[in-house]
């Protein structure tokens, strides 16, 4: 039997606990996921989203013309796909087919969420379009997250409203769920754009990762172009959305006697 000099193992040691603090090292890497918003009713734009580099997620609004073959796309590519769901906003702003409104019935609004995924095509999870009226009610996104575990589908919250409870109910129902810490194109302007990429990117050290959330506008793409194979120089992980949720403990059931809409909450007591 042949035995190994002590030098022989001491190196292999040494190997074994540098790849091992290196897989660490990679794990603790900073993260960040980029959602493309409102896809699906330009097939130009969105092919062009699609070139871009990396594993961004695409959130694609229901029924639009070129949203199925578009998603396909995506998934063949590897892609995670999103449903960007239209809620009503304070302003009263069209929504377009599939738009969710506060004052449907509970059948209505449910039968419409279902019509609005099955119009996607590999559907891994939902953001809210628009919506800073509807996600500050917690018995319709209650509801609506109830819909979401059922499916297991994840949440991420745009946050288009300070008074938005759409992340709360996610945790209420149980459903994995994130939130936009940034938009990067409210000012199209190229200085504004990059500053708010490097401002998505300066969040990572704090909380060690960040969701950044654009629209397939030309000026946005092609920063992105620019700065997204910059990333792994950087020290910095582009990841699908999905893998910066959090699941939590389901809790009891809740009763949304709270809510400010107690007309149209009444409907909504969620199920066990």
């Amino acid at each position: 039997m042949s035995v190994r000099p002590w030098g022989t193992l001491w190196s292999g040691r040494l190997l074994g606990l540098g790849l091992l603090w290196a897989s660490a090292a990679l794990a603790a890497a900073p993260r960040i996921a980029l959602i493309i918003d409102d896809l699906g009713n330009s097939l130009v734009s969105g092919r062009a989203a699609l070139d871009l580099p990396g594993a961004l997620t695409y959130a694609f609004l229901p029924h639009t013309r070129y949203a199925q073959p578009l998603a396909q796309q995506a998934h063949r590519l590897g892609r995670e796909v999103m449903l960007h769901l239209p809620m009503e906003a304070d302003d009263g702003a069209r929504l377009g087919p599939g738009g969710l409104l506060l004052a449907m019935p509970r059948a209505t609004l449910l039968d419409t969420l279902r019509g609005d995924l099955a119009s996607i095509p590999h559907v891994a999870g939902v953001n809210n379009h628009m919506g800073s009226r509807l996600t500050c009610d917690p018995g319709a996104m209650g509801g609506l997250m109830e819909e979401l575990y059922r499916r297991r589908l994840y949440f991420i919250d745009s946050r288009t409203s300070a008074r938005t409870v759409a992340e709360a109910m996610a945790i209420q129902a149980g459903v994995a769920v994130g939130r936009r810490h940034v938009f990067l194109d409210h000012d199209p302007r190229p200085q504004a754009l990059r500053a708010q990429f490097e401002r998505l990117l300066a969040l990572t050290l704090p909380q060690g990762s960040a969701i950044g959330i654009g629209h397939p506008q030309p000026a946005t793409l092609a920063m992105l172009r620019r700065e997204l194979p910059r990333l792994q120089a950087r020290g910095i992980e582009l990841v699908p959305a999905s893998r910066l949720t959090q699941t939590y403990l389901r809790r009891p059931l809740w009763h949304v006697s709270s809510s400010p809409s107690p007309r149209v909450a009444k409907s909504w007591k969620l199920s066990p």
